[in-house]
C-alpha cells in the first residue's frame, strides 16, 4: 500500500501565521489562519451581562408596535446594531433595573426611552471610541407591556399586550368567564397620573358587537371579573 507522507510547513505573512498541512499522495491541503498581530478593540467583560443571541427565541413582534409611541420597558428584547462594528452589534434584554450593558459604554439606562432616543444616547456614548457611529435600535420582543386579568375567569394572570387588545379579547384569550361570574359588574382598573380609575365594561353589549362598549386596554390595566 502506498504510504502517505505528511509535511508541516509554517510561515508568517503580514502578521498572520499560516499552517499548511499537506498530505502528499492525495493532493489534499488544509490551511488554518490564526490572527496574531491584528489589534483588537478593548471590550469590557461586563458587556456579557444581559447579552443574548441576535436571533430571537420567539417570533419577532416589532411589526405590532408604533415606533413613535413605544417606550422601552423592563424585559423587552432589543437589537442594537452599530454600522460596520459587528462586535458592538448584539441583542440585549432590558434588565429589571431598566439598564442594558454594551461593550465600551457599559451600563446604559434604556427603560423609559423611545428607540430613537436610545439611538441618540448610544451615538453620544460611542463617539469617543468609534468614528461617526451610526446606531439602530429595534424592539424584537416586547414583554414590558402587560395587562392583568383577575376574578371569575378560566385562567387569571398577566398577559402580554401585543398591539391593540380589548377587554373582551383578553377574556376570550383567558378561556372565557367562570360559571359564577357577574357579567354586569366587570370593570377595568387603570392608573392615570397616579390616580386609579374604574372603567365599567359591559360584557353583554361587547358580545353583541357594540364596539363603544368594548374597552381598549392600555399597559398596566387590570380587568376584574367579580
Amino acid at each position: 500500500m502506498k504510504r502517505l507522507k505528511t509535511t508541516l510547513i509554517c510561515f508568517g505573512v503580514a502578521g498572520f501565521s499560516w499552517i499548511a498541512l499537506a498530505q502528499i499522495g492525495q493532493g489534499q491541503t488544509r490551511r488554518v489562519a490564526a490572527d496574531q498581530g491584528s489589534p483588537s478593540r478593548p471590550v469590557n467583560k461586563s458587556s456579557e451581562k444581559g447579552r443574548v443571541s441576535s436571533t430571537p427565541a420567539e417570533p419577532i413582534e416589532s411589526a405590532t408596535y408604533d415606533p413613535a409611541s413605544y417606550v422601552i420597558g423592563a424585559d423587552d428584547q432589543l437589537m442594537i446594531s452599530v454600522w460596520r462594528e459587528p462586535e458592538l452589534s448584539m441583542g440585549v434584554v432590558v434588565r429589571p433595573d431598566g439598564m442594558i450593558t454594551l461593550p465600551l459604554v457599559n451600563d446604559v439606562k434604556a427603560a423609559g426611552l423611545k428607540p430613537l432616543e436610545l439611538q441618540s444616547l448610544l451615538v453620544a456614548k460611542l463617539k469617543p471610541f468609534v468614528n461617526e457611529p451610526q446606531v439602530t435600535v429595534v424592539a424584537q420582543s416586547i414583554r414590558s407591556r402587560k395587562v392583568f386579568l383577575a376574578g371569575q375567569v378560566a385562567k387569571a394572570g398577566a398577559y402580554p399586550l401585543i398591539g391593540r387588545m380589548t377587554a373582551l379579547e383578553l377574556i376570550v384569550q383567558a378561556g372565557g368567564l367562570g360559571p359564577f361570574a357577574k357579567v354586569k359588574s366587570i370593570y377595568v382598573l387603570r392608573t392615570v397620573n397616579g390616580q386609579q380609575t374604574r372603567i365599567h365594561f359591559n360584557y353583554k353589549d361587547a358580545m353583541s358587537g357594540k364596539s363603544s362598549s368594548n374597552v381598549v386596554l392600555e399597559p398596566g390595566d387590570f380587568v376584574v371579573v367579580p
